[in-house]
């Protein structure tokens, strides 16, 4: 079994991309329109958060997913670029909580919380079977 190595408070990580017409709200079955739907600027949180560990982690460790917290605060367009950002806020045993924005040109799109678990992955895929 590997041997947990933590992350620290104050990492952080950054994911960007542009906003195709299978990330709209229309196009993930969220809504009606072609605007960036809220599924897709969860996933893009997430993927700041793992960005934000990934090299902090032990041989065999990674992190899941547990609690989004977002709120989604304004539109952005098919074309736009958007970028997440996260920060690594509090560490409670094998819980990291992360703070989250998420912005593009003309300013905040959303805000929030991630929260991910350190899990050991064969460990953990095993109590999937």
């Amino acid at each position: 079994m590997s041997e947990l190595r933590a992350p620290s408070v104050g990492l952080s990580g950054r994911a960007s991309m542009v906003v195709g017409d299978a990330d709209t709200a229309a196009a993930m079955g969220s809504g009606s329109l072609a605007v960036l739907a809220t599924p897709r600027v969860v996933a893009l949180c997430e993927q700041a958060t793992c960005v934000a560990v990934v090299d902090h982690l032990a041989d065999g460790w990674t992190t899941v997913g547990t609690k989004v917290e977002l709120d989604h605060l304004r539109a952005t367009a098919v074309g736009s670029h958007v970028t997440a950002h996260a920060v690594l806020e509090e560490i409670d045993r094998r819980r990291l909580t992360f703070v989250v924005s998420v912005s593009d040109t003309n300013g905040a799109v959303a805000a929030g919380k991630v929260t991910r678990a350190l899990v050991e992955v064969d460990r953990f895929m095993d109590t999937t079977r």
